[in-house]
């Protein structure tokens, strides 16, 4: 399978809280809520396009807690999300959670990248990170990522626990599509590309 992480970001790289001003207040974080002013059908048909990809969800402890809350829910048979993400297999990566309560879930303990390396092994499509952006990062770093797709909120928050913040190595990347939304989201999709690459400027003759 390939791993493809989602995340939710405002301009100033914040990806704490998207859904609502409760989601997720660790750390005082007073802000939440900031992706809901921009969602529209645009949003909604791709988000759900990315989700038909998937044969799994991979999540962190906070974010499973969070999902096992909220989307058993959502019983509306017209929610274009709800059915999949209540239905998916979902991985758990923690050391506290000893079963999960969101069901079908596997409590992944011990060394998380090599727990993701393992399922990353088998046959399949997508096993999609959404949220979970410390698990994400570190996947990233170790070079597990093979999809990474922005959803750019245009908002700055000045607060709260920005994306991409972890040690490890570079990460380069490849954009293989972007669009803007009509409520303005930047919808953007990258394959990795190994180590990011350097250069030094010797003018624009090399460009053109």
């Amino acid at each position: 399978m390939e791993i493809a992480l989602t995340e939710f970001v405002t301009l100033d790289g914040v990806s704490q809280g998207p859904g609502s001003p409760d989601e997720d207040t660790s750390d005082g974080f007073t802000r939440g809520g900031w992706l809901v002013p921009h969602l529209d059908a645009t949003f909604v048909q791709r988000a759900g396009a990315w989700l038909d990809r998937a044969d799994g969800l991979l999540l962190g402890r906070r974010t499973y807690e969070a999902f096992a809350r909220d989307w058993p829910k959502i019983t509306d048979p017209a929610d274009p999300f709800a059915g999949r993400m209540n239905t998916l297999p979902k991985y758990v990566v923690s050391s506290t959670l000893t079963e999960g309560t969101w069901n079908p879930a596997t409590v992944l303990r011990g060394d998380a990248v090599r727990a993701v390396a393992e399922l990353k092994a088998r046959p399949g499509r997508e096993l999609q990170i959404h949220g979970s952006a410390r698990l994400g990062d570190a996947l990233l770093a170790a070079g597990l990522v093979d999809t990474l797709r922005l959803v750019i909120a245009p908002t700055v928050l000045r607060s709260g626990r920005r994306l991409m913040t972890g040690r490890g190595d570079t990460s380069g990347l490849r954009l293989v599509s972007h669009e803007a939304t009509q409520n303005g989201l930047l919808l953007l999709e990258y394959r990795t590309t190994g180590q990011a690459s350097q250069g030094a400027y010797e003018g624009v003759a090399a460009f053109v």
